[in-house]
């Protein structure tokens, strides 16, 4: 993350659990328009887009194998739910995967950024 947007000091109550959320996209293209529009709806703090994933899974019968992309969203649970709502509505695939895992700790600050940037308007 760029230094000099957040000041450390910047008072948010932790009163909500972080998520790191992971989802797989078939192109780049895709998956930077994930991440965009989840940063921008303030549905995601930060998404980390991770090229060179390879997947092998079972679909409609049949074992696949399929370079994908990876995307390591952070958000609230409080914004968990719109989060689930909106992605397959973004996504090109017919079934997204979305898979969240509470964040067991952290730097402080980092994690009231997270929350700080997730917070509706």
């Amino acid at each position: 993350m760029a230094a000099g947007g957040f000041k450390a000091s910047t008072p948010y109550p932790m009163r909500m659990s972080v998520l790191i959320c992971l989802s797989t996209c078939p192109d780049a293209a895709s998956a930077d328009r994930i991440a965009t529009a989840l940063v921008e709806e303030r549905l995601a703090a930060c998404v980390n887009v991770l090229p060179g994933l390879h997947s092998t899974y079972r679909w409609e019968g049949q074992v696949r194998r399929d370079d994908e992309i990876l995307l390591i969203i952070k958000t609230t649970t409080d914004r968990f739910d719109a989060l689930r709502e909106r992605l397959p509505a973004l996504h090109p695939y017919e079934l997204p995967e979305l898979i969240a895992v509470e964040a067991a700790g952290g730097l402080p600050a980092y994690l009231d950024w997270i929350a700080t940037e997730t917070r509706s308007s």
